[in-house]
Order: C-alpha cells, then structure tokens, then sequence
C-alpha cells in the first residue's frame, strides 16, 4: 500500500488551491490533497533557478502565484515516502513535498466519501477501505 497513492493521484487534473488554515488542491474526480503542516513547494521560474515556497505551523496560507498556477496542471507522479511523508510532482513542473511529523497529521488525500489516506503522527499512514475498490 505503500505507494498505491500513485493510482489514486497520477493523472489527476489540479481543478483548484486554496489556503487558510491549511493548503488544499482540488483534483478532479472530487479529490481533495489538504496539507496541514509544513511543505515545500519548488517550481521553476523565470527570474530564477526555481521559487520555493514554505508553510509553518501556526500560519495561514496564502497560496504564492506559483502554486496557483497548478490549477489546470495535472499530477505527474505521486509516492509516499519510507518515512510517511507526501511527495506530488506536477506536469510542466512544480514539486510539493510534505514531510511527516512526529506529533500532528501533516497530509491527507480525501474524496466525497471522505479521507482515502491519511498521514498520522510518527509517519504512519492510514488507508481507509474505500480506496480498495
């Protein structure tokens, strides 16, 4: 189960980001990635080698131009990583990379039903059984 997220996420359309109290992309097919905790978001640009983007906890946030600008871009590749983190790579580039945490639940992958996939304090991560089918 590892890395069964590849066929829950690749290939899925970005619809919409939102911020606040955490990041959310919205995927198409009723997908929701909600990050809340810290990330990394690296993307290529013009003016530079490539804009990171940071969030801490303790902050909103307020989604960059470069994470807006995932909206209408697919998921390219999409893995799980040894340790429970959450790693997104998006077609004509752009990488979010949410580390695990050893207190709170960084990330989730959610769809109408509810959460497909969880991470959970310590780097555990928690599949519901909807994502069997």
């Amino acid at each position: 189960m590892q890395n069964a997220i590849t066929e829950v996420l690749a290939g899925r359309r970005v619809e919409s980001v939102s911020g606040g109290g955490w990041l959310d992309l919205r995927l198409d097919g009723e997908v929701t990635v909600r990050v809340a905790h810290e990330f990394r978001f690296a993307a290529p640009s013009f003016a530079a080698p490539e804009e990171v983007g940071h969030f801490f906890p303790g902050l909103t946030v307020q989604p960059s131009a470069a994470l807006l600008a995932l909206a209408g871009r697919s998921v390219d590749t999409a893995r799980i990583t040894l340790a429970g983190g959450l790693e997104l790579d998006f077609a004509g580039g752009g990488a979010l990379s949410v580390p695990p945490h050893a207190q709170l639940a960084p990330w989730s992958v959610r769809t109408a039903a509810g959460v497909a996939c969880e991470a959970l304090p310590g780097g555990e991560v928690r599949w519901s059984a909807q994502e069997d089918s």
